[in-house]
Parts: structure tokens; sequence; C-alpha cells
């Protein structure tokens, strides 16, 4: 596989641990042809920690706020990566978006700059309550917040505001991989096919991110069966993601991935620049 990998996170990102241009250079020494940083940029923690109420901001500290500072942030350091590396590598400038939902508005308003090459649409947490990774579980609790999540995520979908939907089935990493619940993804289908639909109808895609495979959850997500369902139903963009979050993860599992990928009936994984898909054959 011509390597490249579309979901990466730096220190402009919270949860990051390695410099954005530490994980530019890794890239290159793994040899990718491709490779993007897509640092967390959250809608619903856009402001300031002062600018919301009690009920926005009762589940973070006040460190996890303000990515309109960190976005900035990255965008220099991004922009000047770019040059100093240009020739050696295609370094792709993204953001991760997170929870579009909150705000469409300010989601469109963010994902129009045009500093940006590339966007991953993800849905972490649902209104009112926190990311799925600080839940605690039962079978009940599980099945009504994947009813919510889905029909969050379909909503994220049908507006569009991203290159690639990010990581779907999410909360499986903790629901199933942290709290050993199986739950039945069957009853969700309907949503899941007529958000593939949207994003197919809007010539987005998809992402495989194979980070859930360092995990106790132990498979990508989506997973095979929801691969071939978008696939079954005309979808082609596809990007292959390992959400590194420090350098020795970068491409990590992407063996298994794009095994997957050509089990499930692609012939090519896509990056972007300026918005723009480039096919790379699996």
């Amino acid at each position: 596989m011509n390597m490249i990998d579309c979901h990466t996170h730096s220190t402009n990102s919270f949860d990051g641990y390695d410099a954005p241009e530490a994980m530019l250079i890794s890239a290159m020494e793994k040899g990718l042809s491709a490779y993007a940083l897509t640092d967390h940029c959250e809608i619903n923690r856009w402001f300031p920690y002062g600018h919301y109420d009690h009920e926005h901001t009762e589940f973070f500290p006040q460190d996890t706020f303000d990515f309109a500072h960190s976005f900035e942030h990255a965008m220099e350091d991004d922009l000047r990566l770019k040059e100093k590396y240009r020739g050696k590598i295609n370094f792709i400038n993204g953001i991760e978006l997170g929870q579009a939902q909150f705000d469409f508005g300010l989601a469109r308003a963010i994902a129009a700059d045009s500093r940006l090459d590339f966007i991953i649409g993800s849905v972490h947490q649902v209104r009112g309550h926190d990311d799925f990774a600080f839940l605690d579980y039962t079978e009940s609790s599980a099945d009504k917040l994947l009813e919510q999540y889905f029909s969050e995520v379909y909503e994220v979908c049908r507006e569009g505001i991203f290159d690639v939907l990010g990581h779907l089935t999410y909360p499986l990493r903790y629901i199933e991989g942290s709290f050993g619940i199986s739950p039945d993804l069957s009853k969700y289908d309907d949503i899941i096919s007529e958000s593939f639909k949207e994003i197919i109808s809007h010539g987005k895609g998809i992402e495989i991110n194979t980070g859930g495979l360092r995990q106790k959850y132990g498979k990508t997500l989506p997973d095979m069966h929801y691969l071939k369902m978008y696939r079954d139903l005309g979808g082609e963009i596809i990007s292959i993601g390992s959400d590194a979050h420090r350098t020795e993860d970068i491409a990590a599992g992407f063996s298994e991935g794009a095994e997957l990928l050509r089990a499930a009936g692609f012939k090519y994984v896509f990056y972007f620049e300026k918005h723009k898909p480039t096919a790379v054959s699996i």
C-alpha cells in the first residue's frame, strides 16, 4: 500500500504528545506519501470557558476550552511546516471538527477558512452528555446513547460540513472496549444507511480509523459491516487514519485496515488538498 495517514494529532491538540514537526518528520521517516495533521477543533468549546453557562462547562476543565486559540496556533504551525517540507511529502493541513451539530453556523464559518485542506467531521459527544470516553455504561444506557449518537451523526451528515466522516461507531471504543457491552447495532442500520446516502449525495466520504485496533476494542471504526454497507450504497471516497497522538502510532494498523478495505470492495484510499480528493491505490 502506498501509505497515507489522514487522521493524526500533535501537541496542538489537548491530548497530543508530540510536536507537529516531530509528527511530520516521523511520517516522512516511515515513507508516507501523504500525511495530514488533524488537530482537534471542538465546536462546543470553541470560545473561552467564561463564554459558556454551566450547562456547557460542567463536563470539562477550563483548559479544554478556547479552541479558537488552538486552531489558530495549529494553522500557523501547519502552514510553516507545509512550506518548509514542500516537495518532500504531501503535507495536508487539516482539522478534526468535533460536534458540528452543536452550532452548524459556527462550523460552517470555521470550515470556510481558506487555509484548510481537509476536514474530518466527528461526533465525540452528544447533547447533554460528556464525551463517550468518560461515561459509565449499562446495556440500557448504552442503547439510549447510541440511538442519540446515530441521530446526531445523521444531522452532521445531512449538513455535510466535512470532507470525511470520522470514526463512525466511536462510542464502541468505550461501550464494548472498556465495559464489555456488545450492543446490537442492527437496529441502527437504517439511520446509518441514510447517513451514508447523505454523505454520498454531498460528494463526501468516510474514514476507516485504525485507532481501535490499538485499544481494548480491537476493531477498526467502522468495522467491516459498515465499510461494506457504505461501498454497496455506492460510496467510493474513503480515507485511512491511525488517530495517532504520538509519533510511534502514525500509520499503525494500516496493513489490517488495507486488507479490510480490499475485502469490502475498495480499490483506492483518498487524501485531500484544498478539499479536493486524490486517489491512491490500496
